[in-house]
């Protein structure tokens, strides 16, 4: 008996079958029964998740000999014929191999003719976006108003290449990615009833490694039933595919979390000496740090990180060892890595670079002198004690201590400012541009003074309140170690606007070659 790959062998029969597309379906099954079915259809979305397979079961609930019908009974000759792929009246026809208009002028020829047994005659184009734009401009006739016993299933990895001329005819249903979590449990059906012996580590790595696609999972569990002896093994996996274990990236994290360079140094030059594809192995890291990112703001969500609950647990325990700071930095570094390779043309010492900078990255401080905070101690001169000197005195008492002296010049705080403005600009932009129109321009005890030119005065204003004032002051002591308070004022001088700017190096120039100005735009 001829051997059927698990991708055939376990294609959905019916509408209860279909994995992961419960919308699509839904919407089927309501014009089946209201009997409102669009003469067009646009089957869209990625490679292996069931458009061609809900094609042909659409096409079996219309012409069962029940039908139209939710149900069909997959029994009757109609059912038989369009599961073999043998129906005279369901006719597949790939896009890719059939681009040109002939192809499609005998379609419209053979669109006169009427069913032969079914009741309806059902044209299902795989990859209809290779169609070329003549060909497309002949069916656009036929497909506004072809026959009542006519009906189309356009199925397309890439709509946006479809004229829209042809959108606006069908009716588009958009098929997803098929999550992790049921892909599992579609592979834990398969291998129960065909009796495969796996880890269980195994149908995980397995759905991972097929990115949404339950084809491409059936095709990897078949070629690894076919390689391994007995029980599938996660090494099994590993060697087929070259993955790279969930294990090792939390290793690899941690040691990242802990500082140690030489450490993953040698876990990555374990995992390229065991044959891990580099570029596989920084995707997977990559989306370690995402999963990471969700796991913090969602507290370990299983639907959103789509991964099994009990890793989902590690990943939130992980991810409280990090900021999101951290987690963000980490994950634009590795996003960054691929461009330098190809500027290096070496993808392995480019990562192994940034590998270290991650292991090594901290809060960079800037290299100022000492600064000492000294508190000048309160002097008491004796005086005669005239109401007048006493009344004094007592006010004295009250009042605040003086300012403390600070090591610091105005010099140091100016040498520091830009580096100030590009902090704030990762906590409140509009902080960062509206101050980078200031300059420091007095600095009295622990008072520093910002000035902004007279045409500025709204930079001004925004800066004085809703707490920005407490930011700046917060982002100054992160550069500086010292306690400032920040105030601001208008100069006399005006700024000029960028208009201004150019006009004045406009006249320059004029100036200069003795010209004179005969258009302005």
């Amino acid at each position: 008996m001829t051997y059927t790959v698990f991708a055939l062998k376990w294609r959905p029969n019916d509408f209860n079958e279909i994995i992961g597309q419960k919308n699509v379906v839904t919407v089927l099954k309501s014009a089946i029964q209201k009997n409102r079915l669009a003469h067009a259809y646009l089957f869209a979305g990625p490679r292996g998740i069931g458009k061609t397979s809900t094609a042909r079961i659409l096409a079996k609930a219309l012409n069962c000999k029940n039908g139209p019908t939710l149900e069909p009974c997959g029994k009757c000759s109609s059912c038989l014929d369009i599961a073999q792929s043998r129906s005279l009246d369901v006719i597949e026809i790939d896009g890719a191999s059939n681009t040109g208009v002939e192809d499609v002028r005998s379609l419209r020829e053979n669109v006169k003719f009427a069913p032969t047994s079914g009741k309806f005659k059902i044209y299902i184009i795989d990859e209809v976006h290779m169609l070329s734009n003549a060909a497309f401009n002949a069916l656009l006739k036929t497909l506004e108003e072809p026959p009542e016993f006519v009906k189309f299933i356009f199925a397309t990895t890439h709509p946006d290449k479809i004229p829209s001329t042809v959108l606006s005819r069908c009716q588009r249903l958009d098929f997803r990615r098929i999550s992790v979590i049921e892909m599992i449990s579609q592979l834990e059906k398969i291998v129960a009833k065909e009796k495969i012996g796996v880890d269980t580590e195994v149908l995980f790595a397995i759905a991972k490694a097929s990115d949404g696609s339950l084809r491409d999972a059936e095709s990897i569990l078949d070629q690894l039933v076919s390689f391994s002896k007995g029980t599938v093994s996660l090494k099994d996996v590993i060697s087929v595919l070259g993955l790279v274990e969930q294990d090792a990236l939390f290793e690899i994290t941690d040691k990242i979390i802990e500082k140690e360079p030489k450490a993953v140094l040698d876990l990555f030059n374990k995992l390229s000496e065991e044959g891990k594809d580099i570029a596989v192995f920084l995707n997977n890291l990559i989306e370690h740090f995402r999963n990471l990112m969700i796991a913090k703001v969602t507290k370990g969500d299983a639907k959103l990180i789509d991964l099994p609950q009990e890793i989902c647990e590690r990943l939130l325990q992980q991810s409280q060892r990090l900021t999101l700071d951290e987690i963000f930095n980490a994950f634009n570094i590795l996003a960054n890595t691929l461009e330098m390779a190809r500027r290096l043309d070496s993808l392995r010492i480019t990562l192994e670079v940034n590998l270290i900078r991650l292991s090594n990255y901290k809060k960079v401080q800037p290299n100022l002198p000492n600064l000492e905070v000294k508190q000048t101690p309160l002097k008491v001169i004796p005086v005669k004690e005239s109401p007048a000197v006493k009344e004094n005195h007592q006010e004295e008492k009250k009042s605040d201590p003086p300012e403390p002296v600070i090591n610091i010049t105005l010099d140091n705080i100016k040498g520091v400012w830009q580096n100030v403005i590009d902090g704030l600009s990762r906590i409140k932009m509009s902080v960062s541009t509206y101050l980078s129109e200031g300059e420091p321009v007095n600095l009295k005890g622990n008072q520093l003074t910002i000035a902004f030119s007279k045409n500025r005065s709204l930079h001004k204003e925004s800066l004085e309140g809703r707490g920005n004032k407490e930011i700046i002051e917060q982002s100054l002591f992160e550069a500086l170690n010292i306690r400032l308070r920040v105030s601001f004022i208008l100069s006399a001088e005006t700024k000029p606007t960028e208009a201004e700017e150019g006009g004045h190096f406009v006249q320059s120039v004029l100036n200069t070659f003795h010209g004179r100005l005969i258009k302005e735009n």
